[in-house]
């Protein structure tokens, strides 16, 4: 008898409440703003989102997923309403979450089924970032979560690495310090745990073949599953009408070796269902957004989640 967990990914596009917070960068998301971001609104992505994270997965696996890495959280007020939604308040999810310094003011979080996922450990990794005038530029903290999945000792590693807007090389290296420090933190679970499994999943802003996902592989000895599903005609986001495949999950080698783990990998891939997309005009296929600039969508994200299969053999 075999069974399946499904982790996955999902960066959810500003999952902001209505209320002013005088420590975050929040005016577009308020009732009066230009968004006029309101109750019904919030509500609605809210509603929308717990419909997607139900849905994630391979057909053949009868729950939702055990852990669900997430991206764009203004903070834990608002997972803790995702969570408590209509769709998934009947599983029995949790949160890891911890407010960062992001000069967005968005987070990255972790919920999990308490039925299959117990957590030991939790602590935020800050990535140190300088501007030009040597003053500090604040950014998406790290999140590791350490915990026993299906009673096997698992490290997720959540990450939100800096965006592109002012250009992929001219914001290269903030992604590689980002790398740096997820390379830090495997480092420290190999010091402090026998042959740890760990898995490392986020919205990187590069792609499998960029330098810093390249380094994740090579010095923290992951395997990345997400370098076959890139294509031209497929990724997790779609920018100026091209595809990338931002948004990946990486494994630790040793969950290929029989001896160590009863679960190996049976699936990788994004979660791109048609009701996910846009129906028509000329953005049809693409992600369908809550906002597209100002003007309200309604839709889901900007990103589809990516997720990974982990078959277990009891």
């Amino acid at each position: 008898m075999s069974q399946k967990h499904t982790i996955a990914f999902y960066n959810i596009e500003n999952l902001f409440d209505t209320k002013d917070d005088a420590n975050t960068y929040d005016d577009d998301f308020l009732p009066h703003s230009a968004k006029r971001w309101t109750t019904k609104r919030y509500q609605n992505k809210l509603r929308k989102l717990g419909q997607v994270i139900t849905q994630i997965g391979e057909d053949d696996v009868d729950s939702p997923p055990a852990i669900v890495g997430l991206a764009e959280v203004e903070n834990k007020q608002v997972v803790q309403d995702l969570i408590e939604g209509k769709y998934l308040r009947h599983y029995n999810y949790d949160i890891v979450h911890y407010d960062s310094s992001d000069e967005r003011g968005i987070d990255v979080a972790l919920i999990y089924n308490t039925d299959v996922f117990e957590v030991s450990h939790s602590e935020p990794f800050a990535v140190y970032l300088t501007k030009e005038d040597g003053s500090r530029d604040y950014t998406r903290d790290v999140l590791l979560v350490s915990g026993r999945l299906n009673d096997e000792q698992t490290h997720i590693i959540v990450n939100h690495w800096s965006s592109r807007r002012q250009g992929e090389k001219e914001t290269e290296h903030k992604r590689l310090a980002a790398s740096d420090t997820v390379n830090r933190v495997v480092e420290v679970l190999n010091k402090n745990y026998d042959n740890p499994k760990i898995i490392v999943m986020g919205d990187f802003n590069d792609t499998p073949q960029n330098r810093s996902l390249i380094s994740l592989e090579e010095k923290s000895n992951l395997y990345n599953p997400f370098k076959k599903i890139s294509t031209r005609d497929k990724g997790s986001l779609n920018h100026n009408f091209e595809w990338h495949l931002f948004d990946q999950i990486l494994i630790s080698t040793n969950f290929f070796d029989a001896t160590s783990t009863k679960f190996n990998l049976s699936e990788a891939d994004i979660y791109n269902s048609q009701f996910l997309t846009q129906y028509h005009g000329k953005f049809k296929g693409q992600p369908f957004r809550t906002y597209v600039g100002k003007r309200y969508k309604g839709g889901y994200s900007d990103h589809f989640p990516v997720y990974i299969e982990l078959k277990k053999d009891n």
